[in-house]
């Protein structure tokens, strides 16, 4: 049995947690759950009391109540994605934590993978993505495939000129540019981004796009063709893959 007192999260010690899973499991509510992500997941942070929870949230992920599936996924994908992080001097103690907790993962995978297919929206659906990623173990897009597909934006930086530039995706376009486009307005100077042809996809992104088409997530699989695709810098017409700049500004 979890000696929670004994373990800490991100405002010190973890013994106010098993109360707070009782109270999700019995009335949940979106604040319980962001008093939850906020003390186990701050920030992308993770703690020894995040690992110590993972049994829990791979219960909750089978529970028979969607939204509260989807929850247990999410977080659940964050701390993996969190205890990947390499070289960044997060101290969490946990160990391996995808061997010592495989049976939890493997629970995890099987809910995430049944959401998939069932997703309410295209966000919906990269979030899960993430979460997915996160159980299997894969650095960088575990934590910021979201980030970007999303919000329909990354920031980067050009590795020609290192001018900081935003890669649009979505309702605008898709281009580049240096300009803060969302609140000019005027006309700003962009680049068309070039997106990937499917058939030289490779890698995650060939993965990803796919699964995106086998799910009928077209949508989702025309935003990955451009985030593996190539940009062109309006500053110094630098020429580049746009996924190697979101890799190298992690």
């Amino acid at each position: 049995m979890t000696d929670w007192s004994r373990l800490s999260h991100a405002y010190g010690s973890a013994d106010d947690i098993p109360d707070l899973l009782d109270r999700i499991a019995s009335a949940p509510t979106a604040e319980l759950w962001n008093d939850l992500w906020s003390a186990l997941c701050h920030q992308g942070s993770v703690y020894p009391a995040s690992f110590a929870a993972l049994p829990w949230l791979a219960e909750r992920s089978r529970c028979g109540d969607r939204e509260q599936e989807v929850q247990a996924v999410h977080l659940a994908g964050a701390i993996m994605a969190g205890a990947i992080v390499a070289g960044t001097g997060q101290e969490h103690g946990a160990g391996d934590v995808r061997s010592l907790f495989a049976a939890e993962t493997a629970t995890l995978l099987e809910a995430v993978n049944r959401q998939l297919r069932a997703a309410v929206n295209p966000a919906d659906y990269v979030h899960l993505l993430e979460s997915m990623l996160g159980f299997e173990g894969v650095h960088g897009w575990s934590e910021d495939l979201a980030w970007g597909i999303v919000t329909e934006e990354y920031r980067i930086s050009c590795p020609g000129c290192e001018a900081d530039l935003f890669i649009a995706l979505g309702e605008r376009g898709f281009f580049s540019t240096a300009e803060d486009y969302a609140l000019s307005d005027d006309d700003v100077e962009t680049r068309p981004l070039r997106p990937a042809a499917p058939a030289e996809l490779d890698g995650i992104g060939r993965r990803l796009h796919e699964l995106a088409l086998a799910d009928g997530r077209s949508e989702v699989a025309h935003v990955l063709t451009h985030v593996f695709g190539h940009a062109t810098c309006p500053v110094c017409e630098a020429d580049f893959p746009v996924a190697d700049r979101i890799a190298a500004d992690w």
